[in-house]
């Protein structure tokens, strides 16, 4: 259990921190700079290795090893609900409307009409808030964990004899 814990710590320090990373160096305001973001998917996937890799020692077969992934994952996600949440409501107060201006650029260059680009506003105003990007950072982080977990524990795992 205490691999579990260091290993979800692990992953919301990593996985924190390139949040962050990509805040101050303002990728997240350029649209090809912003397709890095998604290198937190192979953060979590190495830190979920390592752990399981420790749980692995320790006896647990492969549903054990999924279960300790999905935990870890969700310890994790439980922090970066606070993290994206400072980021958004703290660090970077600017960040919707930022996301906002960015999204009606790319739609206009894209030939979209005013119809389309407001009715498309509108809908991203509803999710445009701290609590909600919170719960994305948790659930993503929950999903992606357990998806993992279920390939990684095919080859960390005590193996019958």
């Amino acid at each position: 259990m205490k691999s579990a814990w260091i290993a979800g710590i692990l992953i919301a320090v990593c996985c924190g921190l390139w949040q962050l990373i990509m805040g101050f160096t303002g990728w997240y305001k350029d649209p090809v700079m912003q397709n890095l973001f998604w290198l937190i998917i192979l953060i979590q996937f190495f830190c979920l290795i390592w752990g399981l890799t420790r749980t692995g020692k320790e006896g647990k077969r492969y549903w054990a090893q999924v279960g300790s992934g999905t935990l870890m994952s969700l310890l994790a996600g439980m922090i970066l609900f606070f993290v994206a949440y400072l980021f958004t409501a703290v660090l970077f107060p600017n960040y919707f409307e930022e996301m906002v201006a960015l999204q009606r650029s790319a739609f206009e260059k894209a030939g979209r009409t005013p119809e389309e680009i407001k009715f498309t506003m509108d809908i991203m105003a509803r999710t445009a808030k701290p609590w909600v990007q919170g719960i994305s950072a948790m659930t993503g982080t929950v999903v992606t964990g357990f998806v993992c977990s279920l390939l990684i524990a095919a080859f960390v795992r005590k193996r019958d004899q």
